[in-house]
């Protein structure tokens, strides 16, 4: 068991949380409830503008922290995105005060919130540096190889994978199409096939 679960697991007061694939953990607006440790699953954390795009600022997995969440403790603001749950996801959720506690008198603790949230700037380096700098082909690539399950599948609308890299559906519909009558890709609802990885590999070494 990772620092944060572990020591989570033991503050007086702590809760267990579960959710199901799906399940809406906080949106823009909430307040906090407290420091959320998850111990399995994943919790994706994105935006959503005026217009309706999407996009996926990070995903929050056992050892991680939530970014947005650190933040509301921080300076008591509400959540300024949404946290989904993607699948099945168990995690302690820490009042505030007690969070506190750990911060100011666990240095264990203290050190591994704060290596996870440099962590998460870096992550966010990553969606900056691949909105300015790189191709709309090559954030595909690499989105497709980092969703796809052990049988080369990604089970994704062609509006998730735009969420994914921040673009507009339809340009993501449009160059899916280009790989598919390539043969890189087969497509069907809901479901990616990836035909040939190495090719999209070479494609993604932009963003790698």
């Amino acid at each position: 068991m990772d620092t944060l679960t572990g020591r989570a697991s033991a503050v007086p007061g702590a809760v267990a949380v579960k959710a199901s694939a799906g399940d809406v953990l906080f949106r823009p607006g909430d307040p906090c409830r407290g420091f959320l440790a998850v111990r399995s699953g994943s919790v994706k954390v994105g935006l959503t503008a005026a217009n309706g795009r999407e996009i996926v600022l990070y995903r929050v997995r056992p050892g991680e922290i939530c970014l947005q969440t650190f933040s509301c403790l921080v300076v008591g603001a509400a959540y300024a995105a949404e946290g989904v749950a993607e699948d099945l996801v168990e995690a302690i959720l820490i009042p505030p005060a007690a969070f506190d506690r750990l911060m100011a008198e666990d240095e264990s603790f203290r050190a591994a919130v704060l290596a996870s949230v440099a962590g998460r700037f870096g992550d966010f380096e990553h969606v900056v540096q691949a909105l300015a700098f790189t191709g709309l082909e090559t954030r595909i690539a690499a989105a497709l190889l980092r969703l796809a399950d052990a049988s080369q599948e990604v089970r994704a609308t062609h509006a998730d994978l735009a969420a994914e890299i921040g673009s507009a559906r339809e340009a993501v519909s449009r160059q899916l199409g280009l790989m598919a009558r390539a043969g890189v890709v087969d497509l069907a609802r809901g479901r990616i096939r990836l035909l040939r990885p190495a090719a999209l590999r070479r494609l993604a070494e932009d963003v790698s």
